[in-house]
């Protein structure tokens, strides 16, 4: 990065606290939303391949990168400075294999030795990190990514499967036996170990529940835009037209 071009940048945010009413009074919690809002908005522009719109969201969280410095340079707790020597410094520290004399030639060696020296760094558990308002599917898959990389892992994904059915059975069950406690913990042992199944075939359950929505909410408003052309509301069609509409669109939503 061109280092005049993000001073610029910086010193526009700094005047902008300064001379703005409305940035002036944002805080961290104020803005904390919007934060995680742009950084959706880039991971939607990946999946769509749209890379001018993936420049400019970038931009955006490049903002609020700056922003939540600014704020916190005012307080004297850090500068963009400091972020930029700790990331800096986390990088080089964390991959040895690189930057120093340790040997580590497959990713699962590299992944070991990440995890190994997060607690050489004061971590007291490996699943230190994992924030707590990841997505839960998200924060399910980091989980069982964290442990696997510390031999926690199951051997084959046949035997992952396996604990896909055993999962389901109990669930059918907890079910029968009526207990709305004992069946909503069951469903969520099933996601966890489908989570668990979609890791061993090297699928991100998230990335994949998101491209599974996108295709129902593209079928679905095709159902609606149907119907709409013959002059009636989705609420006046039945079930019958529905499925015939919806049939269509799976050679259009794929």
């Amino acid at each position: 990065m061109n280092g005049s071009k993000f001073e610029k940048l910086m010193n526009i945010m700094r005047r902008l606290r300064k001379e703005c009413p409305w940035d002036r009074k944002q805080t961290h919690d104020s803005i904390k939303a919007a934060t995680i809002e742009e950084a959706y908005e880039v991971i939607e522009a990946i999946d769509h391949k749209n890379y001018e719109e993936l420049k400019n969201e970038l931009g955006d969280l490049l903002l609020h990168i700056v922003f939540h410095s600014a704020i916190a340079e005012e307080s004297g707790k850090f500068t963009i400075d400091d972020v930029i020597d700790g990331i800096t410094d986390k990088l080089i520290r964390r991959h040895p294999h690189i930057f120093g004399d340790v040997v580590a030639e497959t990713g699962k060696e590299i992944e070991r030795n990440w995890e190994t020296i997060k607690l050489e760094e004061g971590r007291d558990s490996v699943l230190e990190g994992i924030p707590r308002v990841l997505p839960e599917l998200q924060k399910a898959y980091r989980i069982q990514e964290k442990v696997s990389k510390v031999g926690f892992d199951w051997k084959n994904k046949d035997d992952v499967w396996e604990k896909v059915k055993e999962e389901i059975s109990e669930l059918q069950k907890a079910e029968k036996s009526g207990d709305k406690e004992q069946i909503e913990n069951e469903v969520g042992d099933l996601f966890f170990a489908l989570v668990n199944y979609a890791r061993f075939l090297g699928v991100n359950p998230e990335n994949a529940l998101r491209k599974t929505n996108k295709k129902f909410l593209n079928r679905f408003q095709y159902i609606e835009e149907n119907i709409k052309k013959t002059g009636r509301k989705i609420t006046d069609s039945n079930l019958e037209e529905m499925d015939k509409y919806w049939e269509e669109s799976k050679s259009k939503f794929s």
